[in-house]
């Protein structure tokens, strides 16, 4: 077992600062889709400012700032209602071009930003959904990804349409379109029956790479294809179509090599595998880090080599790999116990591989951002070095049926000698994805529920068991066909653990999770009498009912193995409501009214299970949302939901 405290001289540097940190009400600033210039010279993300209270979220803007400095050198912001996508560089450095979508009206418009000028100005812009916008090798035409007449925002996460009328017969289509960077019409390129998930220009420019699949594109990403689209007749031709889940595809300098990351995922957007690399022609991926204990969440071409980010066990490294030979030697760099994020990847390069770029932080330091040369990153913006630690972190490892397990344990920032404290033990969803450290700061600025429950005196528990990511893929592969088995005693393993090492009083212990994380709340208190209460988040109580009923049941074969049709017995023997007699934890459960990845059905056929048995739970379903909750005033009631059932029942 090894326990390490996070944050070191900063952190005390902080805690000293703490009394003027709260002097007056801070907005606490945010960074997203960070992408450095090909030169070097400039960074541009999607900023915010969060000054607590609000009744949306707040207004973001693009912002262009010196890399060296951080100092600011331009603002766009077209479109004050509107939310925007990640930016992209034209390849000069002088333009950038990027996407608003304005919910209200249903409107998505494409801009180009020009450094020089004081405005953007609008290229194109359609009725749907669109997003990632990139410049050709050349600089004189922008691809986007379009929806027209898109039925819902894309992504299997977003609230899904009203299902009526012939199901199935109008799903939305995800195309790229081709627009002249002088202005024009649209022109949709891909296929009209084809999804496409992601995708980058060949160096030619004559074409792309991306991962599509034919019909619904909320369902079909678990079985996308590697493919190639061209640029003029937007023919496809498949280049691989391997068995896994594959991310962030790219071609080499020499238009001869797609990398990208290959490996069993359980949700588009949650980016865990191996480096695979095969022949833009076509052909049989190759794996070049079989059996590498790391998980890999980003990689780019950069020259004849790729750099690669990966999470390692509780750190976020950088690795240099050999196209031919895989990681070379003494090329792993440790970016830390740190969350890092850009706009296609954990990281941002620039054009010749020297300088990288990203937006950090950690559960006691504030989102910032980082430049600089690779191994030499320093903090560039300060807009959030006022903010202090609100909580303790320790880094918890331990052993269970020989895998090396890890989890973070974040408590009250102050502890009574000789007092015991409540833990609630959070299981993230997935199960493809890991805990990773994310700001927590006062009030109900960022992770607000986990601020207000250490403030109150618990400690909270995130575990990583088998399943996750952070230690190859052999780990994340360790529960296959079998949830509720070994991550179950995985997560208990760790429970033991933290007993051991920190003041927690096990007679006090409560559940909660959402997703894969709301099913192992299921799972855990109908498996478990250990637990005194428990919150179950978007879970799923039926692996039978279930199957029938998601949006997304191409999922389910990588994990179990095959279908629900075929051997239905490891879906029952899965399932939390084949055990709903052995339930007595009182817990809160709740969902999306519009989930599409876990039905509301399930969520209500626990709690039917829970009353039947008598034991003392609450469902709450909420209006219009889909699986990730995005109305605030949802979040906030959920927030105080869950505090509540914890205060009342721990």
């Amino acid at each position: 077992m090894k326990i390490t405290e996070l944050g070191g001289s900063f952190v005390l540097a902080s805690l000293l600062m703490g009394t003027v940190a709260h002097a007056a009400p801070l907005a606490l600033h945010d960074y997203r889709a960070v992408v450095l210039s090909a030169d070097g010279q400039r960074i541009v993300a999607i900023e915010s400012a969060n000054p607590g209270g609000l009744v949306q979220r707040p207004h973001a803007a693009i912002v262009v700032r010196d890399a060296d400095s951080g100092a600011i050198v331009q603002k766009f912001d077209p479109c004050a209602v509107c939310s925007y996508d990640k930016p992209s560089w034209s390849p000069d450095g002088r333009q950038l071009a990027f996407v608003a979508y304005d919910g209200k009206a249903g409107k998505a418009s494409l801009y180009i930003g020009t450094l020089a000028g004081a405005r953007s100005r609008e290229l194109l812009s359609l009725k749907g959904v669109a997003s990632t916008a990139r410049w050709s090798p050349d600089g004189k035409q922008v691809a986007l990804l379009a929806t027209v007449g898109a039925r819902k925002l894309a992504g299997a996460v977003e609230a899904g349409a009203r299902q009526v009328g012939e199901v199935g017969s109008n799903d939305d289509a995800q195309r790229i379109g081709v627009v002249p960077a002088t202005g024009g019409e649209l022109r949709l390129v891909s296929p009209a029956n084809t999804y496409v998930y992601e995708y980058n220009w060949t160096p030619d420019g004559r074409g792309f790479v991306a991962t599509s699949a034919e019909g619904n594109g909320d369902s079909n990403w678990w079985v996308a294809r590697l493919t190639h689209v061209d640029a003029a007749s937007g023919a496809l031709r498949v280049i691989a179509a391997p068995a896994m889940q594959m991310n962030l595809p790219s071609v080499s300098p020499d238009g001869r090599t797609v990398a990208f990351i290959g490996g069993l995922m359980s949700d588009f957007g949650s980016v865990g595998g191996d480096i695979y690399t095969v022949p833009l022609a076509g052909g049989t991926p190759r794996n070049l880090t079989p059996g590498y204990r790391a998980t890999f969440n980003g990689v780019l071409w950069r020259g004849t080599g790729l750099a690669a980010t990966a999470l390692a066990g509780a750190e976020l490294a950088l690795i240099g790999i050999n196209p031919e030979t895989g990681p070379a030697m003494g090329a792993f760099i440790s970016l830390g116990q740190v969350s890092s994020s850009a706009a296609d990847g954990r990281l941002s390069f620039s054009a010749d591989g020297r300088k990288v770029a990203a937006a950090q932080e950690d559960f006691t330091h504030a989102p910032h951002l980082v430049a600089g040369s690779i191994g030499q990153l320093k903090q560039i913006t300060h807009d959030n070095d006022q903010f202090a630690p609100q909580l303790s972190v320790q880094n918890v490892s331990w052993t269970n049926d020989a895998f090396k397990v890890q989890g973070w344990l974040l408590g009250p920032l102050k502890v009574e000698t000789g007092k015991r404290y409540p833990m609630i033990v959070n299981v993230h969803g997935g199960p493809g994805a890991a805990a990773s450290p994310r700001y927590v700061a006062p009030g109900d600025l960022a992770s607000p529920l986990i601020r207000e429950l250490t403030q109150k005196g618990y400690f909270v528990f995130l575990p990583n068991p088998r399943g996750s990511f952070g230690q190859g893929q052999a780990f994340t592969r360790a529960n296959m066909a079998d949830f509720g088995g070994g991550d179950w005693r995985d997560i208990l393993a760790g429970v033991d653990a933290v007993e051991k090492v920190a003041p927690v009083d096990g007679q006090r212990l409560g559940l909660m999770g959402h997703s894969y994380g709301g099913y192992m709340t299921m799972w855990g208190v109908t498996h478990s009498n250990r637990f005194k209460a428990a919150v179950a988040g978007a879970g799923v109580a039926n692996w039978i009912s279930y199957y029938g009923q998601n949006g997304i049941n191409q999922w389910m074969i990588p994990f179990f193995g095959a279908s629900a049709y075929d051997n239905p017995e490891v879906y029952r023997k899965a399932s939390p409501i084949e055990s709903i007699k052995q339930a007595s934890t009182p817990t809160l459960i709740y969902v999306g009214e519009r989930d599409v990845e876990t039905p509301a059905a399930q969520s209500l056929e626990f709690w039917h299970g829970l009353r039947a048995m008598g034991v003392p739970s609450s469902l709450f379903i909420y209006d219009g949302e889909g699986h990730a909750f995005r109305k605030p005033e949802h979040q906030r009631d959920l927030q105080q939901r869950t505090i509540g059932w914890f205060e009342q029942y721990l």
